[in-house]
């Protein structure tokens, strides 16, 4: 079985956005702009990407 990696870079500020955006951001590890994380393909992240997608780059890793 092979484990699908995702590669996320945060491009937008995180100042005036909605708590729970701004919540989904921290939670898949995204600190600071342009900022970049491997994660795993799972529903639950794929959740929190689709919810602050528009302060996101999203690349297969």
């Amino acid at each position: 079985m092979t484990d699908k990696k995702l590669k996320i870079t945060l491009v937008k500020s995180l100042n005036g956005r909605l708590q729970s955006h701004k919540a989904c951001v921290r939670g898949l590890g995204l600190r600071r702009i342009n900022h970049t994380v491997v994660i795993s393909d799972t529903p639950e992240n794929r959740g929190m990407i689709n919810k602050a997608s528009y302060l996101l780059k999203v690349e297969d890793a």
